[in-house]
């Protein structure tokens, strides 16, 4: 039943999670555009996925996640910028539509008065204001920013500003494997986060700029899955 399903803004969000990256202590590196397309499992059946960067001038540039199957779509972006080594959120978007309900909720990050509030289909207690500190990211931010993270051996710590709370995030690594992208094999470092009964995984691969793969779990059954097809 309708009513029972979970939220799928949530349940993305919480997914991306798992990407946050430590930017104020890391080297700046250069941001190039791309565009990923992805196959994926969401809400119990097969999907594809997008994800896209591409700039807005001003060092100012827009990252993008769309997933969407006969039962459920889901679209995000954010807008943030390169201020030296940090990445700044500025605006985000999150719209969702599972049968016949629908969300749509608006965060705005405003680094002059150091607050982040948020707008739309959001409970109260969820629209802020939110104090926010240095290196402070959204939950969609946080997937693009862990690859680089990965890359510069920083620690995978952090602390995320989304849906209108704080947390604090640890990922580990745990190996190593291969994984199928494309039809070829790739090796692939798994970094995972775990979270009471819900885990998330990250599969990353050296030459990529996206996650390999993204898997979320609760009570050990699998809820989301996105494998990279292919990068441009």
């Amino acid at each position: 039943m309708p009513s029972k399903l979970p939220d799928p803004t949530t349940r993305i969000r919480r997914l991306m999670a798992g990407a946050i990256l430590a930017v104020a202590a890391t080297p700046a590196l250069a941001i190039e555009p791309f565009s990923a397309d992805y196959q994926a499992s969401y809400m119990g059946m097969k999907a594809t996925g997008t994800m896209t960067l591409a700039p807005e001038g001003n060092d100012r540039w827009r990252y993008s996640l769309d997933v969407s199957n006969a039962l459920a779509s889901l679209n995000q972006s954010t807008v943030f910028e390169v201020d030296g080594n940090q990445w700044r959120p500025l605006t985000s978007r999150d719209s969702s539509k599972v049968l016949v309900k629908s969300s749509d909720k608006t965060a705005r990050y405003d680094w002059d008065k150091g607050v982040a509030e948020w707008s739309g289909d959001v409970k109260a207690d969820r629209a802020g204001p939110i104090r926010l500190q240095p290196g402070d990211m959204d939950a969609l931010l946080i997937n693009l920013a862990l690859v680089r993270d990965w890359k510069a051996g920083k620690p995978l710590q952090y602390r995320m500003v989304d849906d209108g709370r704080v947390k604090q995030l640890n990922y580990r690594e745990a190996g190593t494997e291969q994984i199928s992208i494309g039809g070829q094999s790739r090796e692939a470092t798994r970094l995972v986060h775990d979270e009471g009964d819900k885990q998330t995984v990250v599969w990353l691969v050296e030459d990529m700029p996206v996650p390999a793969r993204i898997q979320q779990r609760k009570d050990g059954d699998q809820s989301i899955d996105l494998t990279v097809v292919s990068v441009n």
